[in-house]
């Protein structure tokens, strides 16, 4: 298993005050080497963090969800599908940091990924900017341009009704009705470790006792589980804040990040 993020909610151009309100939570190994969320000393108009095990001879490394100043945007999560593994894969992170390093348009870009995504192992990239972003996965024909609207991603398709994503869903929506929003507030509901009954859980061929200790929002498992969580508010007018929770695997305590900046 690489680099995962396995939870995003995201609302696109619906809300009076925030052009783009996005939550997620990254699940992954605890000893997985890992750069918390800063601005990027070889390209500072990028903010995130970053996978150390990714890393490419020229230093480059991957991450599960960046963004830049200037409002390129781009995540993935994992499509989980263990009974076809590939041992020698790409790492997925390198979807992300690729695009915000490169100077192609989304579209562009994710035409070109679209040639060798059967390369990958299972994957859900969404790229883009604050006024558009794109959806490609290589476990369905295309790249979607995703419309105004609430959305939720886990380790299926965009907006597959697993369990966890209505969850998160439904406890994120009233927030939608506030005028502000705080990163406070998402944390709050990204932290739920609430576990579903196997009878609502897929079958992804990790068998049934695994599905359900990885079907809650936020994760607790020997060895793996959620490492930090993400926080986007992208103001009408670019005044955006970035916000990481990262946790601390012995006693779940955490460390915050926040970062304010006016999209150039």
């Amino acid at each position: 298993m690489k680099i995962n993020m396995c939870l995003i909610l995201f609302s696109l151009r619906q809300h009076t005050t925030y052009k783009l309100i996005l939550a997620a939570n990254r699940d992954e190994f605890y000893n997985r080497k890992t750069e918390t969320a800063s601005y990027w000393p070889d390209h500072p108009e990028i903010l995130g963090g970053k996978d150390l095990e990714a890393r490419r001879q020229n230093g480059t490394c991957g991450t599960w969800m960046a963004m830049t100043t200037v409002g390129k945007i781009a995540m993935v999560t994992n499509y989980r599908d263990f009974k076809n593994l590939k041992q020698q894969a790409p790492s997925r992170g390198h979807l992300v940091s690729d695009f915000l390093i490169g100077h192609q348009d989304p579209e562009q870009y994710l035409r070109q990924v679209e040639k060798n995504k059967n390369d990958y192992n299972g994957f859900n990239l969404i790229a883009g900017d604050v006024d558009n972003l794109f959806y490609l996965s290589n476990y369905r024909d295309g790249m979607e341009k995703i419309l105004p609207g609430f959305y939720g991603l886990s380790n299926h398709l965009l907006e597959t009704p697993w369990p966890k994503v209505e969850l998160a869903k439904s406890r994120m929506e009233p927030l939608m009705k506030n005028t502000t929003i705080e990163p406070e507030q998402l944390f709050e509901i990204m932290r739920d470790e609430t576990r579903f009954q196997t009878n609502q859980l897929p079958d992804t061929g990790i068998g049934m006792e695994r599905e359900k200790a990885l079907s809650s929002m936020f994760i607790k498992t020997d060895g793996y589980g959620t490492r930090c969580s993400t926080v986007v508010l992208i103001k009408h007018s670019g005044e955006t804040i970035f916000s990481e929770r990262t946790y601390n695997l012995n006693n779940f305590s955490f460390d915050t990040k926040r970062f304010d900046f006016q999209i150039k």
